[in-house]
């Protein structure tokens, strides 16, 4: 059985080739994506999924665009922790007011810093929002939702999603970010205001 589901595959390899046989794989992305700026200016904070499971294959997506963010001397101190498990998502709901949309979420993303990798400062603040940035814009991209719900600086929220989740000491939790199907209810806000620019000197 094997044998035969192995010819099948090199047959759909030549036939369709490569490219083909990865977007058959790839069924749930959209066959279409957005140029980047469309992407930037589309993404907005969703809190409300439809019931419908993100696919391994989309996560995957999210994390490589994540450790595609540039990093102070590409130290990468970035952990991400994948949670598709409702009850845990229930569980991470309970962190704080801001990340009840959790149980209702098909997934999410726990961006972490490893404060044992890289520079002994907190750069990997920096690092771990750039890739957190990363990840709600590739949710965009391929027709996901997706909200930041911030967990480090506030020190009750931070021990608990620790807890939870089982970090090590070194590991804290940057954000949570909530993941799934739009239900279009939230909308992208213009955000351009002319007057926070200061051009050559305020």
């Amino acid at each position: 059985m094997k044998t035969a589901k192995s010819i099948i595959l090199y047959v759909a390899l030549v036939l369709f080739g490569f490219t083909a046989v990865s977007e058959l794989l790839f069924a749930q992305i959209p066959s279409t994506i957005p140029d980047a700026l469309t992407v930037i200016h589309s993404r907005k904070s969703v809190r409300k999924y439809l019931d419908k499971p993100v696919s391994k294959e989309q996560l995957e997506i999210l994390l490589r665009a994540g450790m595609a963010a540039p990093t102070a001397g590409d130290k990468r101190p970035w952990e991400f922790v994948v949670i598709t498990d409702p009850a845990m998502l229930d569980t991470l709901s309970l962190a704080t007011r801001g990340t009840r949309m959790l149980s209702s979420a098909a997934a999410a993303i726990a961006v972490c810093g490893n404060t044992s990798i890289g520079f002994k400062s907190e750069v990997w603040v920096h690092d771990c929002s750039a890739a957190s940035e990363n990840i709600l814009l590739a949710v965009e991209a391929i027709g996901l939702g997706a909200v930041w719900t911030g967990i480090y600086l506030n020190v009750e929220p931070t021990k608990y999603v620790q807890r939870v989740l089982g970090l090590p000491e070194e590991v804290i939790p940057l954000n949570v970010i909530s993941i799934g199907y739009p239900t279009g209810a939230e909308k992208p806000k213009n955000k351009w205001d002319p007057t926070k620019i200061h051009w050559e000197k305020w």
